[in-house]
């Protein structure tokens, strides 16, 4: 009779041992993996750089010349001094009129065209200022009523997509797809049908790329921890007032 009882608290000892290292095993990997990624992105980054930039730079430049070996980041570093130096170059009046001639030449190239300006419109709206940036995350119901999504109010609708639509006011909506914002739908939606997020625009971000997992927590929570904190400091200073006077006396 007794026998029994403990094979099962072995088992039992033996699933618990177990569930806790697949969740510390999970805990790990949440931590270390953004971590592995993050490096492995940036080292592959500025090793991509230096392979472009490093044939280009004379030998009398070169930190082999000097040193003997290669210092990782010398491409990244001459790549952004080359940037600084056209964006200064651009500025200038004789800067300006050569960029409108070679976008001249460029606008009159049928392929080419295309690509310029495609990627210079992306470029311009990723480093526009906060003027033509998204507002505000919001809900819009998508693709049917019932099913909710986040998304991003951009602007008003103006022109004539709120006039052929006649529907009263518009709001232009991007609705960015999982788990890759940078695509997604454009969407003109009444504004009755948008519903404002109290979350920044960076955590609604979070939500999307994380499916979900990576939830921001509500103004209610952040107000309860705040006085959480602070009646923790005040509890702490109450405690610690006696031993001050304690030690001046």
């Amino acid at each position: 009779m007794t026998k029994e009882p403990e094979r099962n608290r072995r088992k039992r000892r033996r699933v618990s041992l177990l569930q806790r290292a697949r969740n510390n095993f999970l805990t790990g990997i949440v931590v270390v993996a953004p971590v592995v990624v993050t490096l492995w992105l940036t080292w592959n980054t500025i090793s991509f750089v230096d392979s472009e930039v490093m044939p280009l730079v004379p030998t009398p430049y070169h930190p082999r010349t000097w040193v003997g070996i290669d210092v990782p980041g010398y491409g990244v570093l001459v790549f952004l001094l080359f940037t600084v130096m056209v964006g200064w170059f651009a500025k200038k009046v004789f800067g300006r009129q050569l960029i409108l001639f070679g976008e001249a030449i460029v606008d009159r190239t049928p392929v080419v065209r295309s690509i310029y300006n495609a990627l210079k419109q992306l470029v311009e709206t990723v480093l526009s200022n906060s003027k033509t940036s998204f507002q505000q995350a919001c809900l819009v119901e998508y693709p049917r009523r019932g099913i909710w999504a986040v998304a991003f109010i951009s602007t008003e609708a103006k022109g004539e997509i709120p006039q052929a639509a006649n529907v009263g006011t518009l709001v232009s909506v991007f609705l960015p797809t999982t788990p890759n914002p940078t695509s997604g739908f454009l969407l003109f939606v009444p504004e009755e049908d948008v519903i404002p997020l109290e979350m920044s625009i960076e955590e609604a971000a979070k939500l999307v790329i994380s499916a979900g997992l990576v939830v921001p927590p509500t103004q209610e929570e952040i107000r309860a921890r705040s006085a959480e904190v602070q009646a923790r400091r005040e509890h702490y200073a109450e405690l610690s007032a006696p031993r001050e006077k304690d030690e001046t006396h």
